[in-house]
């Protein structure tokens, strides 16, 4: 297998990034660039909503990554599916075998056919995810190979909306002319790439609190058992600030700067015109809301805090609210850690490139990689010029030095006898003088001198 060049876009609700990674035959991923551009209001919830101006914002992105490249250009890309409408739907099917025997691939094979058949009405399949094997009753980690006479299988299918696949088709392929190597459900990619495995055999819950979702996945037994997005990320706190007689971008800036979600509110405080207490009051209301959703889907999952001794890994730039981490731990009374990558096959050469920060666009990069991604680049070849009388004159002139060619003067009777009669004169003034140089030479010859 031969190094291959992969590129990964991941469209959120306020940004877009692409990334260029290199994986090895040896497994490992070396990414070299982290691109990245604001969105405004044209991803909403994680989906694209104006195709025209998205993708005006991925060209972007593309080009910068091509000139780092050049002459190669991006022919094929890799693309993280998310959004409010992506979530886990349960699924269980079982297999009564004729006798007590090993299970095989086959075996395996036709329940997660069968699990995938479940009606979906509505919604489009991306992934079928393992939760459970229960052979004889007995739970296993790895079937392949067990003995029985019956197995059952419980799987999460991951699935979302058709309207989000189908618009960022429209994006890359009608509008951007490129090919959609895969798609990578971001949520999964992010629990490979910053869970480790300890944390999801105990227990653990994923958190990735952007700005206008959080997605939230539950683990358990070293799987995944349940995956819920929520219309409710840190620009609802922003838009709440507003209300204080500010535009967004103000907004925004207090929020990061000023923002505490611990709900402790100091008294009244007056700094350049803004109230900073009014301003935490709506931290803090929104937090809450955000926190109790969050700690809600435990229970929507069949759990309780205390099964989950992994923690909460909390991931997204919403996760940087003062005061935000410690409050959701003492809700849930878990212990929490912000998601960093985990995975030693991953290096990152260009020191500009934050992994905290490209730890999305990065997972969907290292997934594509080890589910086979193939190459995303392609050679610039540059169209020779036709063979024609006109093409080697102009290849002569270039390489090769030309010859000059004089072409004679036709000559006159006149012209020829002038030119006949000093030639003439020449020859008998030229042969006097080799005569009268042989004389000499003579002399010389006979002085014994």
């Amino acid at each position: 297998m031969e190094e291959k060049n992969i590129i990964a876009i991941e469209i959120g609700s306020s940004k877009v990034k692409g990334a260029l990674g290199i994986y090895s035959p040896t497994g490992v991923l070396t990414v070299k660039a982290v691109e990245e551009e604001p969105l405004l209001d044209w991803v909403r919830y994680g989906a694209v909503s104006n195709v025209e101006e998205t993708s005006r914002l991925v060209a972007r992105i593309i080009r910068k990554i091509e000139n780092q490249v050049a002459p190669r250009k991006i022919s094929t890309v890799y693309v993280a599916l998310g959004g409010r409408s992506c979530c886990s739907v349960r699924s269980d099917v079982e297999q009564q075998l004729p006798e007590e025997m090993e299970i095989t691939d086959q075996i395996l094979g036709k329940l997660r056919d069968e699990a995938a058949s479940k009606p979906l009405p509505d919604r489009d399949l991306f992934a079928v995810v393992t939760r459970q094997y229960v052979v004889d009753k007995s739970v296993v980690a790895q079937p392949k190979g067990t003995v029985g006479r019956n197995i059952r299988f419980s799987a999460n299918l991951i699935t979302c909306r058709p309207a989000t696949k189908r618009n960022i088709d429209l994006l890359f392929k009608d509008k951007l002319q490129l090919e959609v190597g895969g798609y990578e459900v971001r949520q999964l990619a992010l629990g490979d790439l910053v869970l480790t495995s300890d944390e999801k055999r105990l227990g653990c819950m994923l958190v990735d609190f952007g700005a206008e979702t959080t997605a939230v996945s539950i683990y358990k037994s070293g799987h995944l058992q349940y995956m819920a997005t929520l219309p409710l990320g840190s620009r609802n706190i922003t838009r709440d600030i507003m209300e204080t007689k500010c535009l967004e971008e103000k907004a925004e800036e207090l929020k990061r700067k000023e923002g505490n979600a611990s709900g402790k509110v100091n008294a009244s405080q007056q700094v350049n015109g803004y109230d900073y207490t009014a301003v935490n009051n709506y931290v803090s209301h929104r937090a809450a809301e955000i926190i109790a959703n969050i700690r809600k889907q435990i229970e929507y999952a069949g759990y309780k805090s205390s099964d989950l001794s992994g923690g909460i890994i909390i991931v997204g730039r919403g996760s940087r609210l003062a005061g935000f981490n410690d409050r959701l731990a003492s809700t849930a009374v878990m212990k929490i850690r912000v998601g960093s990558i985990t995975a030693p096959e991953i290096r990152i050469s260009d020191s500009r490139i934050l992994a905290a920060d490209a730890a999305d666009v990065i997972s969907v990069l290292y997934k594509a990689a080890i589910h086979g991604a193939k190459e995303c680049l392609t050679e610039n070849v540059v169209d020779l010029v036709p063979e024609t009388e006109e093409a080697d004159t102009v290849l002569l002139n270039e390489e090769e030095p030309v010859e000059e060619v004089i072409e004679p003067i036709e000559e006159t009777p006149q012209r020829q006898r002038k030119q006949g009669s000093w030639l003439n004169k020449w020859k008998t003034s030229f042969g006097k003088f080799l005569d009268d140089s042989d004389e000499d030479d003579d002399t010389l010859q006979e002085d014994p001198d």
